[in-house]
């Protein structure tokens, strides 16, 4: 008997799957907003006249962790007396408390409950750092003119999920590559061109401020190994702090090389801190959680989950990581070598299965440290004292600097002028 095979290339059938689970949620998505629709109505209305108030800006985050991308942006904002709505999907985010006089910040719930409230708003402009708008459970309101994206990371755009800010009117970038990159998914989905601006990248101006004010309070200009080992918080003995900082999904650090590596690292001898992505506590939960019984304490390895990474930046001496944005946050903020993973890395789940190009994470990274492989975890010490002392990474990280991280300072400011302005050319659009 003849049996036809069928076979379906990774990148398509990661298109095929996202297609799939986004007219899922679209289904799941209308289903909340008809219910919520009907409470509102069966309940006077009285939450839903509160969404009719039309303001000029909202601000969305899905997770607080994102507050030092927002913070700064609505400090700016309140001086200017721009009314904004802040809405947070995390009932402990630290921007709840901030004492605004322009700005209203609400917790608005989680999964479909927020997501029925966002389709609902009344906002001439809509600010957000969260990708899949009008792809899965988000989806656009009639009543919001114009959505602006802010990425979360300064490495490449086309490392979102699939389809991921096809939808937006404008994206705020971090430098210029950004552009090329988008204008070549535009022109492969037939996509009409968004507005693109590079403002710079608002977190690392600001972590960029802490650090040299802590270097100022503690006497020092730079971070050198020395102050590192007298001044960095938590240092007492003087061990070198190597600090795993992956990605999540089936292509990241943990997920390819697990149990393995993290043993190597513990034979090292050094302070190990495993810092996991945010994400991972979600969609790989059980994979996380038994790496994390395993490797309790005692056993050489301590798990960060500050919400504020600051911290743990600055006292470690070195990061291993794979194709996770941090890893620019590490080496170009605070001026230190980095060690990537080499993971054979797996596109077909993120726009970036669409282009030809080499990403720029990846040309850029072999600039800034050393890659790993498997073959080096028996003398993983020796690679991580190498990395440390080589000074001829600094140069990689300047010319990373001048690529992927514009107007350092000034990005809040930038920001802040472009939310203004669009606001005053849309007000000024309906009253012509």
């Amino acid at each position: 008997m003849n049996q036809m095979l069928m076979y379906i290339d990774p990148g398509t059938g990661g298109m095929l799957f996202t297609i799939l689970f986004g007219l899922l949620g679209g289904l799941f998505y209308f289903l909340g907003t008809f219910l919520v629709k009907i409470k509102y109505s069966v309940g006077g209305g009285r939450k839903g006249a509160r969404n009719e108030k039309r303001v000029p800006l909202v601000v969305f985050s899905d997770h607080k962790r994102y507050g030092n991308t927002f913070g700064p942006i609505l400090d700016e904002l309140e001086k200017r007396g721009i009314e904004t709505r802040f809405l947070t999907m995390s009932e402990d985010d630290p921007l709840l408390s901030k004492e605004y006089k322009h700005i209203s910040c609400e917790f608005i719930g989680k999964g479909n409950a927020a997501f029925s409230k966002l389709n609902l708003l009344n906002a001439e402009v809509v600010l957000s750092t969260t990708p899949g708008l009008d792809v899965l459970m988000w989806k656009r309101s009639r009543k919001v003119d114009y959505y602006v994206h802010i990425p979360h990371a300064t490495s490449d755009i086309t490392l979102y999920r699939m389809f991921g800010i096809d939808f937006y009117d404008a994206l705020l970038l971090p430098g210029e590559y950004h552009i090329d990159q988008i204008r070549k998914l535009e022109e492969l989905r037939e996509l009409p061109a968004k507005e693109t601006v590079v403002v710079g990248t608002p977190y690392m101006d600001v972590m960029r401020e802490r650090l040299l004010e802590a270097e100022k309070a503690s006497g020092t200009e730079t971070e050198t190994e020395e102050n590192r080992e007298t001044e960095n918080p938590g240092k007492q003995d003087g061990k070198k702090t190597v600090l795993v900082a992956p990605s999540w999904g089936d292509s990241s650090i943990l997920r390819k090389f697990g149990e393995e590596f993290i043993d190597a690292l513990i034979k090292t001898g050094y302070d190990i801190v495993i810092r996991p992505h945010p994400q991972s506590y979600t969609a790989e939960k059980e994979f996380l959680e038994g790496l994390m019984a395993k490797y309790g304490e005692g056993s050489g390895v301590t798990w960060n989950k500050d919400n504020d990474n600051f911290d743990i930046l600055r006292k470690a001496d070195i990061m291993i990581s794979d194709f996770s944005g941090v890893v620019f946050d590490f080496t170009l903020v605070f001026d230190k070598p980095v060690i990537y993973a080499d993971t054979s890395f797996d596109a077909s789940v993120y726009d970036q299965a669409w282009l030809d190009d080499e990403l720029w994470t990846f040309k850029t990274l072999p600039k800034l440290g050393v890659r790993l492989s498997p073959d080096q975890f028996d003398h993983v010490k020796d690679v991580i004292d190498s990395c440390i002392n080589d000074e001829t990474y600094k140069a990689g990280r300047e010319q990373a600097r001048k690529e992927t991280w514009f107007y350092i300072g000034e990005s809040v400011k930038r920001t802040a002028d472009y939310l203004e302005n669009k606001i005053a050319e849309i007000e000024k659009e309906k009253t012509a």
